[in-house]
């Protein structure tokens, strides 16, 4: 909700990242999914929950990090507001198919990551941040008033997303991530966390998807106004992020989670845990 995200980036990890974790958060066009603030206002005392915990909450309880520590540079990296070019440039050399380069939006990318990725594990998720485009078509819905399901051949609106999820080596692609770190952590910081890490949240919004319900047979719906609403109260209630990723279809839900638990075991290792963050006091 996408080497998912162009995103999860230098690309290398972004066409993994970004594209698994893109396609589990592109929003569908009429599914209700409303927009938000890039960074939303943290809910109350009485509302919070394990899926609208900030950075420092979750450190607080898990004190394991993941600090990447790109490698000595050769020349600078480009400056955030002009790293378009050269991100681009990245994600065709890890993606020669052009077709499954133009799912990505060529503006922002970096700060659209960051922003994306920050906001997986919450309720809503506005479609301006996020780092691809929307899923070819419109959302399939199949029935009539109270017996409406999604459409199973709406799953197939996600083949060219899951087809770029495949064509990327997640080793090559986590080794442009590293590269490009510091521009991730810049944008990550933009949004209000100066003193975490964007790679603790991406980790973070991996084990979200990850812990999303399988859910197999058809998916009832409802639609009391303009938008469709999931039938079941539990499926409605979870994350947007979550929720994405039950509508691309149990089939392509499973390839996806399957492509994020490689993404992950390959982001821990070059991570480097540890006990405390370093140089974050």
């Amino acid at each position: 909700m996408p080497k998912v995200f162009w995103w999860l980036v230098a690309i290398g990890v972004v066409a993994v990242i970004g594209r698994a974790v893109y396609v589990a958060v592109a929003p569908a066009p009429d599914l209700h999914l409303p927009p938000v603030a890039e960074r939303p206002a943290e809910p109350s005392p009485e509302t919070k929950s394990p899926e609208t915990e900030t950075p420092s909450q979750a450190a607080a309880e898990n004190e394991v990090h993941y600090p990447i520590e790109p490698p000595a540079q050769e020349k600078p990296l480009p400056a955030l507001d002009k790293s378009d070019a050269t991100l681009r440039a990245a994600l065709n050399d890890l993606v020669r198919d052009t077709s499954l380069v133009n799912l990505f939006q060529p503006n922002e990318f970096v700060r659209r990551v960051a922003a994306t990725v920050d906001n997986i594990p919450r309720q809503k998720i506005a479609q301006r941040i996020i780092a691809t485009k929307p899923a070819p078509g419109t959302f399939a819905v199949t029935g009539k008033g109270d017996n409406l399901e999604i459409a199973p051949h709406n799953a197939a609106r996600y083949a060219p997303f899951i087809r770029l999820m495949n064509a990327v080596d997640t080793e090559k692609s986590v080794g442009v991530y590293i590269h490009f770190y510091p521009l991730f952590q810049r944008a990550y910081e933009e949004l209000g966390y100066p003193k975490s890490y964007f790679n603790d949240r991406l980790i973070a919004a991996i084990d979200h998807l990850l812990a999303t319900p399988d859910v197999k047979g058809p998916i009832k719906l409802v639609r009391p106004k303009v938008f469709y609403l999931y039938a079941d109260p539990n499926l409605e209630a979870l994350s947007a992020g979550q929720k994405t990723l039950i509508r691309t279809g149990n089939e392509n839900a499973v390839k996806i989670k399957a492509k994020l638990r490689d993404l992950r075991a390959e982001l821990v290792k070059q991570g480097k845990p540890q006990a405390q963050p370093a140089n974050k006091k």
